[in-house]
């Protein structure tokens, strides 16, 4: 067996293939509104150099990576740890060196990185047109425009993921995620910018 069915028959069997597909949108969902919201709060506050936003915007997409990677590894581990547990104590013996303690093992992994890598990555995607107009490549509205507009695809497109999931209309689920970036950034410029 390869090392990626292999991975899918852990996750599987401890059930975290659910858990994984969870974790990636809610996770991406508050990197992408951290993003948008960050963006957005320089926007409408006095104007800082693009270098300054960069930074402060990777250094937050980092932090959610980072809190999302250690917050799903301690928290799956104490989970699978205590379903081998209460399995081992349901089998009367040790499952350590089972498959089942593999799964125990391996997935809070899993888990921990697809939780800590769904914010950090689609942070990045949206910080894209930030780096892009700090190298002075022409983009068809100013740099942080851009990163919002990106940073609504992106909400849109989870959107959409989580109605095929879902097996709902994927134009109202995405416009549902859509319509949650708007009153964001809605609430932002009440409170922020006025």
């Amino acid at each position: 067996m390869g090392r990626l069915k292999h991975a899918r028959f852990l996750l599987r069997i401890t059930h975290s293939h659910l858990v994984l597909r969870r974790y990636f949108v809610v996770n991406g969902f508050d990197g992408a509104l951290t993003m948008m919201g960050l963006i957005l709060g320089f926007l409408v506050s006095a104007p800082a150099d693009l270098a300054v936003i960069i930074n402060v915007c990777l250094g937050a997409a980092i932090a959610l990576g980072m809190s999302g990677l250690s917050s799903a590894y301690v928290s799956e581990s104490a989970e699978q740890r205590r379903a081998l547990g209460k399995l081992e104590k349901a089998m009367i013996s040790d499952l350590q060196k089972s498959t089942h303690g593999e799964a125990a093992r391996l997935t809070p992994l899993l888990v921990a990185l697809v939780n800590g890598l769904a914010p950090l990555i689609i942070s990045l995607l949206i910080l894209m047109p930030l780096w892009l107009g700090s190298l002075g490549v022409p983009l068809p509205v100013s740099p942080l425009y851009a990163a919002i507009l990106v940073a609504l695809m992106l909400i849109f497109l989870l959107g959409v993921f989580l109605g095929r999931v879902a097996d709902i209309s994927w134009l109202r689920s995405g416009l549902q995620t859509l319509l949650v970036a708007v009153a964001t950034a809605a609430l932002i410029y009440l409170f922020v910018g006025g």
